[in-house]
């Protein structure tokens, strides 16, 4: 049965941010707001709990597509390639914010990654995730919690996705009502910006 505690995005409280990075690095699972939709993430250097989440994604870890949720751009150059200058001024531009940014992946890429080669980055604009992952020291992967409703593509009520996820994770925060609208993915991978899912936030950063 997963912890359910309510942390608010204008001030987050240590303790309780103390209390998620140590289910993070206990291989815990974790549900929290994103300045987008609710996300289901975990500690990118745990194994176990990445197969944990492919599994519940219904896909295998070497091919999951999930994005690592960092703190700033000063570790960036752990998981991807140098970056151009041009580059690095849209990511400082467009971050923190809604977006998903594809970039290629650097050779030093936690083991079940080591294939890929290209990595999304986020750094969302909400004080309660990157509190935890400043906290933890490392990225958390990151994939977006649908809903089975077609209508409603996203559940935005923590009490709704504490009851659907309840047996599926150890925590979930409350941060509030989310948004129902996704990131925006850019992939920067090749030689022009190219939006693959325009989702929240504006292209004018493009």
């Amino acid at each position: 049965m997963a912890k359910f505690i309510r942390i608010y995005e204008e001030n987050p409280n240590p303790k309780d941010v103390d209390l998620v990075v140590d289910i993070l690095k206990s291989g815990g699972l974790i549900i929290y707001p994103t300045d987008t939709v609710y996300g289901l993430g975990c500690d990118i250097l745990n194994v176990k709990a990445l197969e944990r989440v492919a599994k519940i994604k219904g896909v295998k870890l070497e091919k999951a597509n999930f994005s690592f949720i960092c703190h700033d751009l000063s570790n960036l150059s752990d998981y991807v390639k140098q970056i151009d200058n041009s580059t690095f001024k849209l990511l400082k531009r467009a971050l923190p914010g809604p977006y998903t940014f594809i970039l290629p992946s650097a050779k030093s890429l936690p083991n079940p990654f080591k294939k890929k080669k290209t990595v999304g980055i986020r750094i969302p604009k909400n004080n309660i995730a990157l509190d935890i992952v400043k906290k933890l020291g490392r990225p958390i992967i990151s994939t977006s919690i649908r809903d089975d409703d077609e209508i409603i593509e996203y559940t935005t009520d923590p009490e709704l996705i504490k009851e659907k996820w309840n047996n599926l994770v150890e925590l979930v925060i409350n941060g509030g009502f989310g948004d129902n609208e996704p990131s925006t993915i850019i992939d920067m991978s090749s030689n022009e910006p190219l939006v693959i899912r325009e989702g929240k936030g504006t292209l004018e950063i493009l």
